[in-house]
């Protein structure tokens, strides 16, 4: 079963991935579908190093390397219902 954690856990659980491979179950913005993604935080890789037009901060996004589409994209805040790090699995209580 999985264990239940508050929203600010699970963002820090997520930023001290730094490199390693985790999963995140989340409601997109765009259309409201659930997305599963199995993401990295810290790739530096594919960078152009042009930087970001907006705020990831700002927007309550949280910038991420997908490893199925092989791309940096951002998952939303407070869209966030399940994450998979280091095999454990927790769902996501927003208050």
């Amino acid at each position: 079963m999985p264990k239940r954690i508050p929203l600010h856990e699970a963002l820090n659980l997520i930023m001290d991935q730094s490199g390693k491979i985790a999963s995140a179950e989340f409601i997109k913005r765009t259309d409201g579908s659930v997305r599963k993604m199995t993401f990295r935080t810290g790739v530096k890789k594919h960078l152009t190093g042009e930087g970001a037009k907006f705020s990831f901060r700002e927007k309550s996004l949280i910038p991420v390397f997908d490893m199925q589409k092989q791309g940096y994209r951002s998952i939303p805040t407070e869209g966030i219902q399940k994450l998979t790090v280091g095999g454990n699995t927790y769902v996501v209580e927003h208050d």
